[in-house]
């Protein structure tokens, strides 16, 4: 089973890109972040016309996240559990069924930026990685497969990230930021492409600005944590680099900010 996550950076901007991808790749399923449009403007038939079950969790301009499985889905949560007043649309799970194999849990989130650190935002970002975390633990007692996957906004080491010194002080790299996270991984979750690749350089996101991409100036802060259970069935990870662009020069058109990142599990 090929899952993966993207951060398209407004679906009906990028669409056409989005699904030159997926008819390329074919995932089973994907977890869509930063959709930018409420449910009914979601592209839902171009995804039903690929056979995919489709779960939307939108909100208005900004945010919004959706899931797509070519399985069927039960038990579909749409927000993050522990702060009702929460209107930010950032997270959407669901149960993944395929047949004839053990079901997966997917979790699709879009984790606050928290910029401008320290601040208000900031406090939100530390916030809802506490309410992350807390999520987890109930997952993790049930001990079922689950992968939670997404923009985590949060870079976890210096070898995910070009210049460290450049982000001192931002909230992707805080001190707190990097003690939140380590809080959810050392739950007994596995980084899905540092299991891969435990040494490499793997970016998945550089800024439109400043000759990023061509610089290659990224960072990696698009991640899959996944559960012992889920670990147990692990085979590879990547990053599909090429939907930025097929080289270093020759960017694609109207490409998001970030790339897909994808696991597979038996």
């Amino acid at each position: 089973m090929k899952i993966a996550t993207f951060n398209v950076n407004s679906i009906n901007a990028r669409l056409p890109r989005i699904l030159e991808w997926i008819d390329e790749t074919k995932p089973d399923v994907v977890v869509l972040q930063e959709i930018k449009c409420i449910d009914e403007k979601f592209p839902t038939l171009e995804f039903e016309d690929r056979a995919y079950n489709v779960e939307v969790h939108g909100q208005k301009t900004y945010n919004g996240v959706a899931l797509l499985s070519k399985h069927p889905v039960d038990d579909v949560v749409k927000g993050l559990p522990g702060d009702e007043s929460d209107e930010q649309a950032r997270y959407i799970e669901a149960l993944v069924m395929p047949d004839g194999a053990e079901p997966v849990r997917v979790g699709g989130l879009y984790l606050p930026n928290g910029n401008p650190a320290p601040g208000p935002k900031y406090d939100y970002k530390l916030g809802w990685m506490k309410r992350l975390k807390a999520h987890a633990e109930i997952l993790l007692e049930n001990e079922d497969s689950f992968v939670l996957a997404g923009d985590y906004n949060v870079i976890p080491q210096v070898e995910d990230v070009h210049d460290p010194a450049a982000w001192q002080g931002d909230a992707l790299f805080r001190p707190e930021t990097h003690a939140a996270f380590r809080e959810i991984v050392n739950l007994g979750l596995t980084d899905g492409l540092r299991q891969a690749d435990p040494t490499g350089i793997r970016y998945t996101f550089w800024d439109y600005q400043r000759g990023a991409w061509e610089k290659d100036n990224g960072i990696r802060i698009d991640h899959f944590l996944m559960s012992p259970q889920a670990t147990d069935r692990f085979k590879d990870a990547g990053v599909d680099r090429k939907e930025r662009a097929p080289s270093n020069r020759d960017l694609k058109e109207k490409p998001s900010d970030h790339v897909p990142v994808w696991i597979e599990l038996e």
